[in-house]
């Protein structure tokens, strides 16, 4: 829905919009997103495609419920938060270059070895918080930003980081309420992230994610 008011689960069923490189199919007797590539996390695999996991992958689950990503395929893609490369190797398998930052040493370990098979897929040890440190990696007017960040202040480290998105790119973001403030109710901590973000982009559609991650919402946003 738009920005207005926070969707619930059930409001409605996904579209089957998808971007070139993910495909739904039959995998172990049941329908799955899956994109083509290396398996990264023993997930299931039909030939050459495997199973995007949204119990396991914000993103996954904000295309599993139909949101309205504005992914083709083929875009240039900054990650923020993409520990052990589950997710960001999905989204490096239908994107371009794929630019995936990671604060924590030990699943940077484990990205390295999801890059080995994906040469579109560029890790880099920093912490989301300071974009200035791989500012002069990363190229600009990148098509897309996703941001599932474990921290406080998520709504600025998307502010921080709005440098590197085109005009017309699109800010994916997976709140997390309870990094945010884990005493106060998710719904309470979700307006105050979004009246946050609307100071830097507009907000184009919410959606909560509670059917794979408790406490979750998928934002979608462009930059103002």
């Amino acid at each position: 829905m738009s920005d207005d008011g926070i969707a619930g689960d059930a409001d409605r069923e996904p579209d089957g919009s998808l971007p070139a490189g993910v495909s739904r199919r039959r995998v172990d007797g049941d329908d799955r997103l899956c994109t083509r590539g290396e398996p990264v996390y023993g997930e299931p695999t039909d030939g050459e495609w495997r199973a995007w996991d949204a119990g396991r992958s914000k993103l996954g689950g904000m295309l599993e419920l139909g949101m309205e990503t504005g992914l083709v395929g083929g875009e240039t893609a900054l990650y923020l938060g993409a520990a052990n490369g589950t997710t960001v190797g999905h989204v490096a398998d239908f994107a371009g270059p794929t630019y995936a930052v990671e604060f924590s040493p030990r699943p940077v370990r484990d990205l390295l070895d999801v890059c080995e098979s994906r040469s579109n897929l560029f890790p880099l040890l920093k912490d989301a918080r300071r974009p200035e440190t791989y500012a002069h990696v990363v190229e600009a007017d990148c098509d897309v930003l996703v941001q599932d960040v474990a921290t406080r202040g998520q709504a600025d480290v998307a502010a921080r980081n709005r440098r590197f998105l085109a005009d017309d790119g699109r800010l994916l973001l997976a709140v997390k309420a309870r990094s945010e403030d884990v005493a106060a109710a998710p719904e309470a901590v979700f307006e105050t992230v979004l009246a946050e973000l609307r100071e830097t982009y507009e907000v184009l559609e919410t959606r909560r994610l509670d059917r794979f991650h408790d406490d979750h919402l998928g934002v979608v946003a462009t930059p103002r």
